[in-house]
């Protein structure tokens, strides 16, 4: 059996849209030389590059230890590449994330947009107990802007919906930063339909922010409709399924305690090799399209509305100019309907989270 080393490993029926890829406004850090190309999308307002990076896995979310300055460097050779659109949040090491972040960013601050989150009680001790009290609140924000080197968030998540706090005061709080300026656009994080309607009703979100990929397609049955309606972005995490997606993992791979997999259902052995088929899949519509199976996860998911921004996440500068280079290629409608008549012949076996992140998640 092969063990599966999480250092540097990948992490992370609609109408189509397709239309010419624009160019991006931003500098180098030396602030004279435009930057890469990418594609801009706007998330209820919110303007931010199509492909974002995700920056949990550099806290060993997925195994193994990172070094800071190298870290900080491929978060800069991302803007450097034209992304603009970074998500942290306080909770990602509890706070390294965040740090690692603002001093990547300080450089170019007003060029990029930073999304970070709130709703675990991390100041309170209690990283994995959901906290939305409005004085908790307050709190992680002073703390996510101090270690964010910024004045500002643009857009602030509740990580997770508090069944103990209602969602009009969850709202009325960020209203308040708002217009006190400390939160420019805000979101939810795994939010159910009703919650998004209440929430939007005090104070209009820009952005829902859920697990979604080729092989968890739950929230377009769940939430796309209720996002359109309300003019709301979707940002979605794990696009490449944690790098099932993209054929590094195989039939007898194995993951221990301290890797984020290692207690999911989709990566118990038995899912591993039911799911085989769908690795193949991906593969094939790669390789159809010229491009590698990362990017096909992702160029999938660009192609299937015009307000999604994924935001993949990396620990190594080659994943990332891979992940990258989804920015150029669209499917056609009849593309998407075909993969999808291929996708729906395959039986896919294990939930997406263990129970007790699934107690956490709202309905």
């Amino acid at each position: 059996m092969a063990a599966v080393s999480a250092v540097g490993t990948w992490t992370g029926a609609s109408k189509v849209f397709a239309r010419p890829l624009a160019r991006t406004e931003n500098e180098d850090l030396s602030g004279g030389h435009p930057s890469g190309s990418l594609e801009h999308r706007s998330l209820g307002g919110l303007d931010v590059s199509a492909i974002g990076l995700g920056c949990l896995p550099m806290v060993g979310y997925y195994g193994g230890r990172y070094d800071k300055e190298e870290m900080v460097a491929l978060i800069r050779r991302a803007y450097d590449k034209g992304v603009t659109f970074f998500d942290t949040a306080e909770v990602y090491g509890p706070y390294t994330s965040e740090e690692w972040v603002g001093e990547a960013l300080a450089p170019f601050r007003d060029k990029v947009k930073i999304g970070t989150k709130f709703g675990f009680g991390v100041e309170e001790g209690q990283p994995t107990a959901l906290n939305s009290r409005p004085d908790h609140i307050r709190r992680a924000v002073e703390g996510s802007l101090k270690r964010l080197r910024t004045d500002h968030i643009d857009l602030l998540y509740q990580h997770r919906v508090d069944p103990r706090v209602p969602m009009e005061e969850v709202a009325a709080v960020v209203k308040d930063l708002m217009q006190e300026g400390k939160v420019l656009h805000w979101g939810l994080s795994e939010a159910s339909a009703r919650s998004i309607r209440r929430a939007h009703a005090v104070c209009p979100l820009s952005a829902v922010q859920s697990e979604y990929a080729i092989w968890w397609r739950e929230p377009e049955t769940k939430i796309f409709p209720t996002l359109e309606e309300l003019g709301i972005g979707f940002v979605p995490y794990c696009p490449l399924g944690r790098a099932f997606l993209t054929g590094t993992i195989g039939r007898d791979s194995r993951f221990h305690q301290g890797d984020r997999r290692w207690n999911l259902p989709q990566f118990q052995p038995e899912a591993l090799k039911h799911n085989m088929p769908l690795v193949a899949l991906v593969r094939r519509w790669a390789e159809r399209k010229g491009i590698t199976p990362a990017q096909f996860a992702l160029v999938w998911i660009l192609s299937r509305k015009a307000w999604i921004a994924p935001i993949p996440g990396t620990t190594r500068p080659a994943h990332l100019d891979d992940l990258l280079g989804a920015a150029s290629v669209r499917l056609t409608p009849y593309e998407m309907e075909e993969f999808d008549r291929e996708y729906a012949t395959i039986d896919l076996m294990g939930h997406r989270a263990d129970p007790f992140t699934e107690s956490q998640i709202d309905k």
